[in-house]
């Protein structure tokens, strides 16, 4: 009835060809790499901008801002929000992606129908229009091409956690037996 699977070409193709009746789920995981990914160059940016622009003491103060800007924020412990509040602090761009990634994961965890995601995602991405940011630009072309299969995933809000995580122990279980 359906198959959740990489956002690949020759993925789906091969889907459609051997069940065209199946729908076709783009896999959260992936969905979700490629808009933290996208937050995530913007952060690299604005560090590297901020090591040309501040002090090397005012610098080192932003240590430990990569892991604290990506995790979620519901899992941040105190100093994470501390190290996260000094970079925002410096870099408006880096806090609206943030929260734009924040955002686009809540409309991910709400149990929606399918058109009401579609609705939330639209409003989503007509903020990060607004924003004026240019960090997620690849992303909406991706969410654009994509859009009934990333859509398809509030139907029944299938993924491929458990293959990715059985083939994930199956690399980690060669490689031990070669060491």
């Amino acid at each position: 009835q359906s198959v959740c699977c990489d956002l690949w070409e020759a993925y789906t193709e091969a889907i459609r060809e051997e069940l065209p009746t199946a729908r076709i789920v783009a896999d959260r995981f992936h969905v979700a790499r490629h808009y933290r990914d996208a937050a995530d160059e913007l952060r690299k940016q604005e560090l590297h901008r901020l090591k040309k622009e501040l002090s090397a003491e005012a610098y080192k103060a932003l240590k430990g801002s990569m892991h604290a800007f990506r995790k979620n924020a519901n899992d941040l412990n105190k100093e994470e929000r501390k190290t996260l509040r000094k970079f925002f602090g410096h870099s408006a761009s880096a806090k609206q992606a943030y929260d734009l990634r924040e955002q686009l994961t809540a409309i991910f965890d709400m149990h929606l129908s399918k058109k009401q995601a579609q609705a939330k995602l639209l409003g989503w991405i007509q903020r990060v229009q607004q924003s004026g940011l240019h960090c997620f630009v690849h992303f909406l072309n991706l969410l654009r091409n994509w859009w009934d299969e990333i859509t398809n995933y509030f139907i029944h809000r299938e993924n491929s956690g458990f293959v990715e995580g059985f083939n994930n122990k199956v690399k980690v279980l060669k490689r031990r037996c070669y060491g």
